[in-house]
């Protein structure tokens, strides 16, 4: 045998080698984290190969402009091997990227931003990386037709981000299925507020602009994470056991707003009593101009009311979302029934409790009344991206937990209930974990036909 043919197996190993990733030295190479998280109604949200802890958010708007600056410092924990990772952004302008303090290649293809670091990254390693970004954000529309993202307001912005906005305003891995702690530094011209999740731990004039930090200590879904400027009156008061309550109005909604934005710490109270303790070191609300939004949002510690949406029964609806949604949060956008399912429930409950109908007289009446967009799909299985926000999912929702209560007695039912949203505090779930806890604390009980008629099943069940 001749050298060049010695030399032919050597140089095809080679490349077998090159091919799979794997060493010469027997080490590995790491691999592409991969775009999305095979979400079955968003499939291009959120990435691969990485968990992130937290965001150090540092974004300065002019309204006039509509300019927005941002740095985003996000640190994560490498999942597995990384030659490179994805982040996901809609629209602006990508300055620099940077990993571990050293220059990242780059690229933008849609809504992926794909990071390549100078050095692959070693599964359980955590890593820092930083992008600075600038430009117009976007508003985006969903697929029901409605708008999140950054909303521009008369006199500033809102930004919200059910189900995937939050891209439109910082990179990150934007799926409910990853939580982080937040810090959020918002810049704005002298006079105007910025209002975010948390606590505000700092403020700053300097040069005609305004600083305000935020702070958010407990996990946070990046769909639920705002940010409000504009002109607001700033209420700080208190709730059960000294919990921090504050509230940001436009001052053009305050007066027709003080009555129902009072119950906060009656309302948070109540819940306690009925879903366990508040799981967040704050909360409170922010209410903006009827037509700043075209709904209500659970965002966390401070959820976003139109002001023309502002009634009891709605600050029931999104206080409760901090147990159920914000704390106990869906490990995708399949199970948002255990969002909305959850909510809607507790305002049937505070009617119950406050003299209006029993939970089982709403459930009796939408059973019997001619209600039949409730029937066009079962809660646990949406028929498509657009219908995610859709009656079954809340009012059929709804129903899954009184029939559950019918089951097993009030006793039981809140045992579940509370202790559902002590087992996942601060985690993801999703709906098999849920029959999964239920069957668990009520041995015995036999929920079969709850769940393949009500939850999984098609059309209106055959009684009530």
């Amino acid at each position: 045998m001749s050298r060049s043919a010695r030399l032919v197996p050597a140089v095809a190993t080679l490349l077998a080698l090159a091919l799979t990733g794997t060493a010469c030295d027997g080490g590995v190479h790491g691999t592409p984290g991969g775009s999305g998280v095979r979400d079955p109604y968003f499939p291009k949200a959120g990435n691969g190969g990485y968990d992130v802890t937290h965001y150090a958010l540092t974004l300065d708007y002019t309204p006039d402009t509509r300019h927005l600056t941002g740095k985003a410092v996000i640190t994560a924990r490498a999942t597995k091997d990384l030659s490179a990772f994805d982040l996901d952004l809609a629209g602006l302008d990508v300055d620099s990227v940077t990993v571990e303090g050293r220059s990242a290649r780059w690229n933008r293809a849609g809504q992926e931003l794909t990071v390549r670091p100078h050095d692959d990254l070693d599964q359980g390693e955590t890593f820092s990386v930083t992008v600075r970004y600038a430009g117009r954000p976007k508003t985006l529309t969903d697929p029901d037709g409605s708008e999140e993202g950054w909303l521009r307001t008369a006199d500033g912005a809102l930004a919200l981000g059910e189900p995937v906005g939050a891209m439109a305003w910082f990179p990150g891995n934007n799926h409910p299925s990853d939580k982080a702690t937040y810090d959020i530094t918002v810049t704005v011209p002298k006079g105007l507020q910025a209002v975010s999740n948390g606590e505000l731990t700092g403020r700053r004039t300097k040069g005609g602009r305004t600083t305000y930090a935020w702070h958010c200590a407990q996990p946070m879904a990046s769909y639920l994470a705002t940010v409000a400027i504009g002109h607001y009156d700033i209420t700080r008061t208190t709730g059960p056991h000294g919990l921090p309550v504050l509230t940001a109005v436009d001052p053009t909604q305050a007066e027709d707003s003080a009555k129902v934005l009072a119950k906060i710490p009656e309302i948070i109270d109540w819940e306690e009593t009925n879903f366990g303790p508040y799981p967040f070191s704050s909360t409170g609300a922010i209410v903006d101009r009827p037509g700043d939004a075209g709904y209500a949002l659970e965002t966390q510690t401070r959820p976003v009311l139109p002001a023309d949406q502002l009634d009891t029964s709605t600050l029931v609806h999104e206080l409760a979302h901090q147990w159920y949604g914000d704390s106990v949060t869906p490990k995708s956008w399949r199970d948002m029934w255990l969002n909305e399912g959850f909510a809607t429930y507790a305002e049937w409950l505070y009617k119950e409790d406050f003299g209006g109908k029993s939970a089982q007289q709403t459930f009796t009446d939408l059973y019997k009344g001619d209600h039949e967009e409730i029937w066009a799909f079962p809660p646990a299985r949406p028929s498509s991206a657009a219908h995610i926000s859709d009656s079954p999912v809340y009012q059929r929702g709804a129903m899954v937990l009184q029939k559950i209560r019918q089951k097993v007695g009030d006793d039981t039912f809140y045992d579940i209930i509370q202790g559902w949203a002590a087992a996942h505090r601060y985690g993801t779930a999703d709906t098999a974990d849920f029959t999964a806890y239920v069957e668990k604390k009520a041995p015995g009980k036999d929920f079969r036909e709850i769940w393949k008629d009500w939850l999984y099943g098609d059309g209106k069940p055959d009684h009530p």
